[in-house]
């Protein structure tokens, strides 16, 4: 398993799968987990060269005890990319959609092209609040309870009910899998900072933005507001809730697939 190691001394974990194609960098929302992108990849890794990124302060990446920005996690993924022969196909979901705006205006050299997928560009006072909420609950111990309102915020109803024994799972493992609560925290703080948004439009690269329309924890309109400060950006709203990548891999899949093959061919 490959890992960047940043220049403080972060290691950051990433994996590469498929040996053909246009190189796709994923990065993942605000779990931090590339295995968030496991279906996607089994839809791609045979048209396509991927690069699945863990964050700093998550997944199978160190967890420093501090630094935590959007800025700093975009770093690292540069360092990536530049690890891997860059430049890649960008692909971000929700804090990857952070990540992937960053890229685009502080390591330009990254990106052929940026997906922005149910993401924000400048905190309203909903986001706040939400995310507020949901670091105090880190404050104060309580992993099974954020992880049990990680999945009404993410999955619709359906997917709740075919899934529950899984989800039940995940909040057992709570109390380990975001350990050490004050650096998930920080993590989950991190979000309200991130403010990009009089800086879009100067963005040359092909991008795709992508709502999904049952999302209520980045609502689409954060993704329409986003779409409408980059010059050309293509709009696509999708069927499902926040965590739709997840849930519904194939559609997110043929979306990937296509405007990747059309930056490609008009390249």
């Amino acid at each position: 398993m490959p890992f960047h190691v940043a220049p403080d001394g972060c290691r950051v974990h990433y994996e590469t799968f498929g040996d053909r194609g246009p190189k796709i960098l994923l990065t993942p929302g605000l779990g931090g987990d590339g295995r968030f992108w496991t279906g996607v990849v089994r839809e791609l890794e045979h048209e396509f060269r991927l690069v699945v990124v863990d964050h700093r302060g998550a997944g199978r990446s160190d967890r420093p005890a501090s630094g935590y920005s959007i800025g700093q996690i975009s770093a690292d993924v540069a360092g990536i990319v530049a690890q891997e022969g860059g430049p890649m196909h960008v692909v971000g979901h929700s804090t990857g959609g952070a990540i992937a705006q960053t890229l685009a205006l502080d390591y330009p050299d990254s990106g052929v092209s940026y997906t922005i997928s149910s993401s924000w560009a400048r905190a309203d006072e909903r986001f706040r609040t939400v995310f507020l909420a949901r670091a105090a609950l880190l404050d104060a111990g309580l992993a099974e309870a954020y992880q049990r309102l990680t999945h009404v915020f993410g999955h619709e109803a359906v997917y709740l009910e075919l899934h529950a024994e899984s989800l039940e799972a995940a909040v057992a493992a709570a109390n380990t899998a975001l350990a050490p609560f004050k650096v998930t925290a920080a993590r989950v703080r991190m979000l309200l900072e991130h403010d990009r948004l009089d800086d879009l439009k100067h963005i040359a690269a092909p991008v795709q933005v992508i709502a999904a329309e049952g999302d209520i924890l980045t609502p689409p309109e954060l993704s329409h507001i986003i779409a409408a400060a980059i010059a050309r950006a293509v709009l696509t709203t999708l069927p499902g809730a926040h965590f739709h990548p997840q849930a519904r891999p194939v559609q997110f899949a043929d979306v990937i697939r296509r405007f990747v093959t059309e930056v490609t061919h008009d390249s």
